[in-house]
């Protein structure tokens, strides 16, 4: 590369690339045709490429250029998402956290995970997201996120630097509706063979913690339904359609929300939850007090029994 970067030529480059055209783009940029030629000859010279061909009159993006609009569209979309969020803010002190919350997390612990962040003493701004894993990484990678809350570590070779911690850990009961639970509840764990179950989806960490421990007691449920949103798979479990498993923590509320009862518990099966940010030490004041908070009496415990991480 012969030289530095220039973002102007670079938007220029964009603007051309978007329209289909230099005259278009001229036009739409209120400049001379051959000021925006010039400065994307500046910008070949200083990639050290050719960015565009000529196929009789018109333009086409070389391999490169396609490559270069793919980065301009993500720099430029991030440009105007700062705008956006200046623009927006209420104060100059306000504390922006932005967080992505995996899509298997259920929603209560992760509200419970990052509460603590709101009542920091200065003011927090709380944009929070909901996906699948993979893409709240590669949103992490690029700083778009400042945490990410899963139910796993970061996976190694994803080629995103970042460094999990972890939360604590949240011990596993059985649930269903009342007449269910007291009926299953005789006999646990046995009492869940060719029972009706309500299983976590494949991208869950919970499922494979769950196949073992079934596998080890000698237990063949029946499984009626998987799901991805913890929140829908409680929905069927309250209307009867089977057992499900859920955190012990969150036994208020499956009662009151969901009008389940804990079957039994699910001894050697416990969910770890990690906040997963590009600092090896935390140092944004909302991610540290999510993380004191969780470690010291939100997780990692069972009816009020506390077990070892």
């Amino acid at each position: 590369m012969a030289g530095r970067l220039n973002y102007k030529q670079l938007h220029y480059f964009w603007r051309v690339a978007k329209a289909g055209s230099i005259a278009r783009a001229a036009e739409q940029l209120r400049l001379a045709p051959q000021t925006i030629s010039t400065q994307i000859g500046t910008l070949e010279e200083t990639l050290g490429t050719e960015l565009f061909r000529r196929i009789g009159r018109r333009l086409e993006l070389t391999a490169t250029g396609e490559l270069t609009v793919s980065y301009a569209d993500e720099i430029f979309q991030i440009g105007r998402e700062l705008e956006e969020m200046l623009r927006d803010r209420p104060g100059r002190g306000d504390v922006l956290f932005r967080v992505g919350v995996a899509d298997v997390v259920p929603k209560t612990i992760a509200y419970r995970l990052l509460a603590p962040a709101m009542a920091i003493p200065a003011p927090v701004r709380l944009v929070c997201r909901e996906d699948k894993l993979e893409r709240l990484f590669a949103e992490l990678a690029i700083h778009k996120l400042d945490l990410v809350i899963a139910d796993r570590p970061l996976p190694t070779g994803l080629g995103v630097k970042g460094y999990s911690h972890a939360l604590g850990r949240a011990p596993v009961a059985f649930y269903a509706e009342a007449e269910l639970a007291t009926r299953l509840a005789k006999g646990f764990p046995q009492s869940l063979h060719g029972a009706p179950l309500l299983m976590p989806g494949d991208g869950a960490v919970m499922r494979g913690s769950l196949v073992r421990w079934f596998s080890e007691h000698e237990i063949v449920p029946r499984i009626v339904g998987e799901f991805d949103d913890a929140a829908l798979m409680s929905a069927f479990g309250k209307a009867g359609a089977g057992a499900f498993p859920a955190p012990v923590v969150l036994a208020d509320e499956m009662r009151a929300q969901y009008r389940a009862e804990i079957i039994g518990h699910a001894d050697s099966v416990a969910v770890r939850y990690y906040a997963i940010s590009v600092e090896r030490k935390l140092t944004h004041p909302a991610v540290v007090a999510v993380s004191e908070a969780a470690r010291k009496h939100l997780l990692d415990h069972d009816g009020g029994r506390r077990e070892p991480a």
